[in-house]
C-alpha cells in the first residue's frame, strides 16, 4: 500500500541537531521560516545575523525558525557531522545536515519546494533560500537567497497577526 502523501508540513519528522527526530506537529501554531544555511557563503554572516535578530524579536509572539545545513552548493558546509554541528551551535540553533535538491533530497525539502517554486522551477538554487510558512501550515512564500531574513519582517508580522485556527 503506498504512503499517504503529506497535506501540510506537519506531516514531516526531521532530525535536530542531536540526531533524534523532530516532529513538526510540535511546531503547531506557529509561523516558520525554513531556511538552507551554510557556514562559509558570502551570505552567512548576514543571514546569520538577521535570522538571529528576527527569532530574538519574534520568537514569544510565535515564531519559530527552522535551518538546516546543506553542503549541496559549491561545499559552503564542509566537515563531519560534529564539525557542522559545532559550528551550527555557535552561529545559530541550526538542524541537522540535509540534503535540498536531488534524488537524496529531504522528503519535507521535496514538499516545501513544491508547494513554492522558484522563479526557475522547484529546485534550490542556493544557499538561504527561505520558506515561509503560516500558523495554517501553509508554505505561504518563498524568499530568494539575496533577499535579507530583515527584508522579510512585515510578512512575518503579518503572519503572527492573524490567529491560528485548528489544525
Amino acid at each position: 500500500m503506498a504512503a499517504e502523501a503529506p497535506n501540510s508540513i506537519y506531516d514531516f519528522t526531521v532530525k535536530d541537531i542531536e540526531g533524534n527526530d523532530v516532529s513538526l506537529k510540535d511546531y503547531a501554531g506557529k509561523v516558520l521560516l525554513i531556511v538552507n544555511v551554510a557556514s562559509k557563503d558570502g551570505l552567512t554572516e548576514s543571514n546569520y545575523k538577521e535570522l538571529d535578530v528576527l527569532y530574538e524579536k519574534y520568537k514569544t509572539q510565535g515564531l519559530e525558525i527552522l535551518a538546516f545545513p546543506c553542503n549541496q552548493f559549491a561545499g559552503q558546509e564542509p566537515g563531519t557531522d560534529a564539525e557542522i554541528k559545532e559550528v551550527a551551535r555557535s552561529k545559530f540553533k541550526a538542524e541537522f545536515p540535509i540534503d535540498v535538491n536531488g534524488k537524496d533530497a529531504a522528503p519535507l525539502y521535496q514538499y516545501i519546494k513544491s508547494q513554492k517554486g522558484g522563479l526557475f522551477g522547484n529546485a534550490i538554487k542556493w544557499n538561504f533560500t527561505k520558506f515561509l510558512v503560516n500558523k495554517e501550515r501553509k508554505v505561504v512564500d518563498r524568499y530568494a537567497p539575496t533577499t535579507g531574513p530583515l527584508r522579510i519582517e512585515k510578512d512575518i508580522q503579518g503572519l503572527l497577526a492573524v490567529p491560528a485556527s485548528a489544525p
